[in-house]
């Protein structure tokens, strides 16, 4: 038996369409999974579905219409794996961000990932398994400038994995999280392309010296979930070339 294929496994990856999401994606579908992507954008989910081939399928749905989301779960249906990848990026100093915008990026980053684990997992209890997959951030450990938002609710997100473990190991689900480093993504773009200082500077900080890929997420999140990790459970990953440790 090969510990890391999920064959004939269902897994939902939000934020799907492109990024981190995308990578996850893949790496689930080369490794035997039928993918449900969901995103905002249907141009990007088709064009991924149509990269993934036939054991992609996809929904193009606002993960920040919160109160929609029992509707989509009973739509889609059980799934074994769940992974909370949908993200939006703000940068701006703490003392021009606006109540609405922090608020936007907690939305996005805290408030439907409660939601989404909380609907799938209704259904992954009755199942007795589940593996669901926070993807948190390094910022959730370090302290960074100009991202006073999105480090708020990356933090959450361990405070959320606490509780879940707590209630629902017992009851067969695991629940981890992933924090990535810097990786190649159109996010990470946006942030950096018109500061080649910053992305210099970021660069130079990380011991590797390279930045990551999505993929190397995506065989993260394939460890976490499949027959290979069935025994880790409540962990924070970081995969960030060592950033963290020696910033």
């Amino acid at each position: 038996m090969n510990a890391f294929r999920i064959d004939g496994q269902r897994a939902v990856v939000t934020g799907g369409g492109s990024g981190l999401g995308l990578g996850i994606a893949k790496v689930f579908v080369e490794a035997g999974a039928e993918v449900i992507i969901i995103g905002r954008n249907e141009e990007k989910l088709r064009k991924a579905q149509q990269q993934l081939g036939e054991k992609c399928s996809y929904r193009a749905f606002d993960v920040t219409n919160t109160n929609e989301i029992p509707a989509l779960v009973q739509d889609i249906g059980a799934v074994d794996i769940l992974v909370n990848c949908a993200g939006v990026h703000l940068k701006k100093w703490a003392l021009d961000v606006s109540d609405e915008e922090f608020l936007s990026v907690l939305n996005v980053h805290v408030m439907s990932v409660f939601a989404l684990s909380r609907e799938f997992a209704k259904l992954m209890v009755e199942r007795g398994k589940g593996s669901i997959i926070m993807i948190s951030s390094m910022t959730a450990i370090m302290g960074m400038e100009q991202v006073v938002a999105y480090t708020t609710a990356k933090s959450a997100v361990l405070g959320l994995q606490r509780s879940l473990v707590a209630e629902l190991s017992p009851k067969g689900i695991r629940v981890n999280t992933i924090a990535p480093g810097w990786i190649d993504t159109p996010m990470f773009h946006k942030a950096t392309d018109n500061d080649p200082q910053r992305k210099a500077n970021i660069l130079r900080r990380i011991p590797m010296k390279t930045f990551g890929q999505p993929e190397d997420i995506g065989y993260a999140a394939l460890y976490l979930s499949s027959p290979a990790g069935s025994y880790v459970n409540g962990v924070f990953l970081p995969v960030d070339a060592g950033a963290s440790e020696a910033f």
